[in-house]
């Protein structure tokens, strides 16, 4: 194996949508790391709202002014995928104890596929501990206001995909 750059962490998730608990850690992942590669994950186990293509456009979006953040798809075994990049690290999100079992579960497995590549786990800024992209994506769906809780052009594809009219502080159907 290549040597690993320590100063690179990949950090997956399906963002699904992307929220600013994950902007958040993204940014505070560059006060640790020169590089966080944000890895839209293709496969998982969740139905998506946003397809990968469009997951991947608006974190590329959001993150267009931080050139050290690289957002990129990928659909293979993470381990596979962080090695391939050549990372040394894989940066994961905690929000609560609940996260921990399975968080720990896969760094071990990882740990196991893999034993150059460490795993980092970052607590979430105490202000997104409740913010879910599952919430988000209920919150939405019934045109609750998350101004805030997404980043700006999250919100605007939120509203588009549920058919409400692009607005904060409350939303409406078209038509209505």
């Amino acid at each position: 194996m290549a040597e690993l750059n320590h100063r690179t962490a990949v950090y997956p998730g399906t963002f699904d949508p992307l929220t600013m608990g994950h902007v958040s850690l993204t940014r505070r992942g560059l006060q640790v790391f020169d590089t966080v590669i944000l890895a839209v994950a293709e496969s998982t186990p969740k139905k998506t709202l946003f397809s990968l293509g469009e997951r991947v456009e608006l974190a590329k979006e959001v993150f267009r002014d931080e050139p050290n953040v690289i957002v990129e798809p990928f659909n293979c075994l993470l381990i596979d995928y962080v090695e391939s990049k050549g990372a040394g690290t894989i940066m994961r999100g905690l929000r609560a104890v609940s996260d921990f079992e399975y968080e720990f579960q896969m760094a071990l497995m990882n740990r196991k596929l893999e034993r150059e590549i460490e795993t980092v786990f970052m607590m979430t800024d105490f202000k997104w501990m409740y913010l879910s992209s599952t919430i988000v994506k209920e919150v939405a769906q019934y045109g609750g206001d998350v101004c805030g809780l997404v980043p700006g052009p999250v919100v605007k594809a939120l509203n588009i995909k549920y058919g409400f009219t692009y607005g904060c502080g409350g939303n409406k159907k078209k038509g209505k």
